[in-house]
């Protein structure tokens, strides 16, 4: 089981196999949308959506990018962890 960081994503692999994602394609010069959040129903309940944002947030902090989220799950992790809000575009 693994957590791989791509440019625009991160993944998390159980065996080779991708279980869950957090997508974040770039939407302009520095930015990009947090737009996609999904972990397989035989993961789900473990925390690993909530683990995939704030790694997703913490990588868009150290590459200095700022994020739009319009994924549903990320916009209420976000509203719960206002700690986060200096990698949102105001």
């Amino acid at each position: 089981m693994a957590f791989d960081v791509l440019e625009n994503a991160i993944v998390y692999k159980v065996d080779g196999a991708v279980m869950a994602e957090i997508a974040y394609p770039p939407v302009g010069v520095g930015k990009v949308d947090i737009c996609k959040t999904h972990v397989d129903p035989s993961l789900r309940g473990q925390g690993l959506a909530d683990e995939l944002v704030q790694r997703a947030a913490q990588e868009l902090r150290k590459t200095k990018r700022k994020a739009e989220v319009t994924c549903s799950y990320a916009v209420v992790w976000f509203e719960r962890h206002p700690d986060y809000d200096d990698v949102l575009v105001k």
